[in-house]
Formats: C-alpha cells, structure tokens, sequence
C-alpha cells in the first residue's frame, strides 16, 4: 500500500529493513577478531568465577582452622576412664578460650609421630582451672595426645589416696552418698556409684569396682607444685592419671568440655543402627 502510493507521487522507494549506512549485524558471520574477543571474554570470566570460589573456599577453611585452634573445637572419647560423667564414644564441644587460647605447640604429619614440638603464644584468660573442673589437656608424657579427667587439686594443695579413697588438703573430697550398683558389661565388672558433694564446685559421681580381692591403690600425701593440676578420672579404679603419671602443668592445658553433641554406643550391634546413638546423651552439659 505504502509502495503504490510512494510510486503514485514519483517518490523513492524506502526499505525499511536494510537502508543506506546501516548494516544488520544479526545475520552478519563474526570476524575470526570479533571470536577471539568473545572467547577471551569467557574465559576471563570463568577465571574470575574460578577465583572467587578459590577465595570463599580457602576464606571457610581459614575460619574453621581458627575457630578449631582458639575457640571451639570437637573431641571424642576413645576409653573409659571418666565413666559415666563421660562414655566411650561421647563427641563432644570444647571451649579453648575459657583457659586461654594459644597457638599450635606441635608442629608434624597428621596422624603421625613425625614432628617436632614448637614455641607457641597463650592468649589471656578468662578463668583458672579449679577443682571439680572437667579438664582437657596434654598428656605430659605425650603433648600430641589430648587427655581428659576431672581437676581434683591445684598447686599448693595436698592430696592423698587411702585405699581408693581421696583425701584433698587432709579432707574427704566431698559429701559421700552411696548410690546404686551396676554391672558394667564393658570392663565386665560390678561396679559402685557414689555421689560426690564438694564444698565448692559442682558435685560429681565416682565409680569403684566391686570385686572380692580386688585391691584398690594408695598413695602417700603429696603437695601439688605452683601452676600444675592433679587429675583424676571419675572411674576410680580403671583410671589412668595423676596417680600415675604425674602432675600436670599449666601450659597443657587445651580447654573444658562444654556438651556432649553425639554419643556412639559401639557395644551395640551394626544391625540395630538407631540404638547405637545414645539418644539421651545428645546436648548433655558436662560437669
């Protein structure tokens, strides 16, 4: 229509799909120049996505290396020797900071001997460990091994064990109430619970074995050294700690157990999955 009254009037003819000076760059091949331009520009975008995932990952990995090394971190407990304040199996969250965090002491191949030990820097800290407290720490004899018993003394207190039983400062550790007994299926032993009520600090349960012509351990009265700790596990007779292998000093100690976040009953058959999870346990404060 427009055409016929264009050519009516003697007027040119205009093509509005394809006029002069303009050209339709959709159906024109792309110049060899113009691909590798294009291509460049993808790949410097996925080097830039490549980087910025590189970056959030290692920024992850970085805080949770901190948060593990001064703050919180996760441990689990392979004996029996604090049952049953603590099982075997219990994972549990430990406070770092609480005692003072500091910097990495050993310096060597994960899961290996190999390695060497290495100055480290202690932060200020919140609080002493006290008596009663649930402590973990290195182990003196080994400080790659993390050990974990209750703080029965501090320097310059004396204690002394009399036929299992635990004197502090010439004073019983506590209010004794007898609870009940139990078999213990794992040391396949008979066992007693006695509650425990200090004069300060929270009160706790220890356990003995209850077997005829068992001997229960002595130990002569000795003085705890300044900025050293005698621990203790709450089970009494299949404990090894202080009574053993010393006093522990200051700068072991890693942190206090905070809760009990999953607990894995490994007595239990593969084949009854939802009971090896000690349900009850899961978010239990440990004291």
């Amino acid at each position: 229509m427009l055409s016929r009254i264009m050519k009516r009037n003697n007027l040119p003819e205009i093509n509005f799909l394809k006029t002069p000076g303009r050209t339709s760059h959709s159906n024109q091949p792309k110049s060899p120049a113009d691909r590798t331009k294009s291509s460049k520009r993808k790949k410097d975008s996925l080097r830039q996505k490549s980087s910025e995932t590189f970056k959030a990952i290692f920024i992850a990995l970085f805080a949770a290396l901190v948060l593990r090394q001064f703050v919180i971190a996760s441990y689990n407990v392979p004996t029996g020797s604090m049952k049953d304040t603590i099982l075997v199996g219990d994972f549990m969250f430990v406070n770092k900071f609480i005692y003072g965090a500091r910097t990495p002491r050993w310096l060597g191949i994960p899961f290996s001997d190999i390695g060497f030990e290495i100055p480290f820097v202690r932060f200020p800290a919140i609080a002493e460990p006290k008596r009663t407290d649930i402590v973990v720490f290195d182990y003196p004899k080994d400080i790659k091994l993390d050990y974990i018993k209750r703080c029965v003394a501090v320097g310059g207190q004396t204690v002394e064990v009399k036929s299992g039983t635990l004197y502090v400062d010439n004073q019983l550790e506590g209010k004794y109430t007898p609870l009940d007994r139990r078999f213990d299926p794992e040391e396949r032993f008979n066992v007693a619970y006695t509650h425990v009520t200090p004069e300060k600090g929270f009160p706790y349960t220890i356990r003995h074995f209850v077997t005829s012509g068992f001997r229960r351990d002595d130990m002569p009265q000795r003085t705890v050294p300044a900025n050293h700790f005698f621990m203790m596990g709450d089970n009494r007779d299949n404990s090894l700690d202080s009574r053993s292998w010393g006093y522990v000093p200051r700068e072991n100690v890693v942190g206090k157990p905070l809760m009990t976040w999953l607990s894995w009953n490994g007595m239990t058959p593969g084949y009854r999955f939802y009971d090896k999870i000690r349900w009850e346990r899961l978010g239990m404060v440990i004291r």
